[in-house]
């Protein structure tokens, strides 16, 4: 007879699910990412994991959606703090970081990555890039910044400085001082 949990135990259960899932992403990728391992963290049998969520790929869906969720967060509150130039290229120097931390965020191209994704239901796969997109945009109206050039052009430069975590290890220089200093000298080109 499977064990009852309280709501309070559910919570805590899935939160430490998802805050391990994210850490072994990270470290060991989507494949090698350890269910049984996930539960013996959580202190829950293998069984019981299945009350929490109905499969890998829909634990991993959540972890990648509560990563994007905290990144827009965090974002907020630096731009809340600071807003205007200053504060959106804080931001974004801070998203990089995180991008730089958890590779799943940007090498959306490795066959890791598209294990995962392609295990996924259309409207989650959608829902993923609509929730990246709109955060951006969200992001966007967020710095109280007037754009220079058409928001979908801002949206590709912001996105393609973002990846150069992607390229870390082809560079010659410091990826993260060639990300500042790329970000810093298109601001003004992209912003009043």
């Amino acid at each position: 007879m499977p064990k009852s949990f309280s709501e309070h135990e559910k919570q805590n259960i899935r939160g430490s699910l998802i805050d391990s899932c994210r850490s072994s992403w990270r470290n060991y990728g989507y494949k090698r990412t350890n269910i049984d391992e996930l539960c013996q963290k959580a202190g829950i049998s293998k069984g019981a994991f299945y009350i929490f969520f109905p499969s890998k790929e829909q634990l991993f869906y959540e972890t990648l959606l509560v990563v994007q969720q905290s990144l827009y967060i965090l974002m907020e509150e630096i731009l809340s703090k600071e807003p205007g130039k200053p504060g959106l290229a804080k931001a974004l120097k801070a998203v990089y970081a995180e991008y730089d931390k958890s590779p799943f965020l940007y090498d959306t191209a490795s066959a890791d990555f598209t294990g995962f994704i392609n295990k996924l239901a259309p409207e989650e796969r959608e829902a993923i890039g609509f929730d990246s997109l709109s955060g951006a945009k969200k992001l966007l109206s967020k710095s109280y910044l007037t754009l220079r050039i058409p928001e979908e052009m801002a949206l590709s430069v912001l996105a393609s400085l973002l990846n150069i975590a992607a390229n870390k290890e082809k560079l010659l220089y410091d990826h993260f001082r060639v990300f500042e200093f790329m970000l810093d000298n298109v601001m003004d080109e992209i912003f009043e």
